[in-house]
């Protein structure tokens, strides 16, 4: 399987907001570049990880990251991603399809601290429909520095100690 270095563009403000805070994560869609950086951060920093994926490829090639802090979903519908029933510090949303993304964000609203979205660049919003959820936070950051764009969005923390 081919994967591109641009995949991992949202790596440099995930492991910022990663070392700012310290429960639990939540990963929307595993990849080549978030699965086995967020497996080694948490295992590091003793913090639970939770996983979920669709595809069955993806699920099938990280399936051996699950350990005791790592828990791993394959889900048919997202509709049955169980994840607004608990407190997230760090929301990774990044799966497909990609018009999907919106509605598990709207899940995170309430119950997550960070809620970092990848491919959040302008152009790409007839696809994504982000901007249907960012009324929903108080506090935007956009990281363009790296492309493609990737957005954190809060409603309990203030997100100006974040670059570009």
């Amino acid at each position: 399987m081919k994967y591109y270095p641009h995949w991992g563009s949202f790596q440099p403000i995930l492991i910022d907001i990663m070392r700012k805070t310290s429960g639990d994560v939540l990963e929307l869609g595993m990849g080549s570049f978030s699965t086995p950086l967020l497996h080694l951060l948490c295992l590091d920093m003793d913090r639970n990880l939770v996983s979920y994926e669709s595809d069955r490829v993806y699920f099938d090639m990280h399936n051996h990251f699950v350990k005791p802090h790592h828990t791993i979903h394959l889900v048919k519908d997202w509709n049955d991603a169980n994840i607004s029933n608990r407190a997230w510090s760090v929301a990774l949303v990044d799966h497909k399809p990609m018009e999907r993304r919106k509605e598990e964000i709207k899940k995170l609203v309430n119950n997550t601290q960070y809620v970092i979205i990848h491919d959040s660049q302008p152009k790409e919003d007839r696809f994504y429909k982000y901007s249907e959820i960012y009324p929903l936070f108080k506090y935007r950051f956009d990281y363009n520095k790296i492309f493609p764009q990737t957005t954190v969005l809060s409603n309990f923390e203030d997100l100006s100690w974040l670059r570009n």
